[in-house]
């Protein structure tokens, strides 16, 4: 198997996220997850993929001289832009009733970027997928936003939820870039790193 080239190496995953754990897992990559907490904040003239990049980045950025030599830090940030807006994860019904509103009915683009950093290199990458919301009523957001857990997604929506499996009409690019990290470009950047 490829990945085996990884066995020397210790893979840290620096997210909470059980979606990138279990990607990580059924790509057969053996990890550890560790992680550093850090004000998720970026200047406010970054745009789209400049805006997950800068914090992929930045949540790198805590574990500077924490690295092993065999160490491959991953830190992974999803933007949904719509708009020339980004929606982050939102704070409260009302603020995820009014994302989901406006993503109705309307493409948007999800932009996940993963850094990966050891000692003597880091590397980000982006994958960019467009989808298709198809015409969402009032009563089908609110039932979403009362039966699942909308808080903790960018957009105010998983894909794989509910709500992506009655709304979304098409997408246009990795389906798992958009429910938090693209795994084709994962395992080939993790690939060219180890040689």
């Amino acid at each position: 198997m490829p990945q085996t080239r990884l066995k020397e190496y210790q893979v840290i995953l620096a997210s909470a996220s059980p979606r990138r754990q279990e990607f990580l897992r059924e790509m057969g990559i053996d990890f550890r997850v560790h992680i550093i907490d850090i004000e998720e904040t970026y200047p406010n003239h970054l745009e789209g993929a400049a805006i997950s990049d800068y914090l992929a980045e930045l949540k790198a950025s805590g574990y500077k001289n924490k690295l092993g030599n065999k160490d491959i830090l991953i830190t992974s940030d999803t933007v949904v832009w719509h708009n020339n807006k980004s929606l982050a994860k939102p704070a409260d019904e009302d603020e995820a009733f009014s994302m989901l509103k406006t993503l109705s009915n309307d493409w948007h683009k999800v932009i996940t970027s993963v850094c990966f950093t050891t000692n003597d290199q880091q590397r980000t990458v982006n994958h960019c997928t467009l989808v298709k919301f198809g015409e969402l009523t009032e009563e089908e957001i609110w039932y979403y936003i009362k039966n699942n857990n909308p808080f903790d997604k960018a957009g105010g929506y998983g894909i794989q939820d509910w709500i992506g499996l009655i709304g979304i009409e098409e997408i246009q690019g990795s389906y798992t870039n958009v429910v938090g990290l693209p795994t084709q470009l994962v395992y080939k950047t993790l690939m060219a790193m180890v040689g």
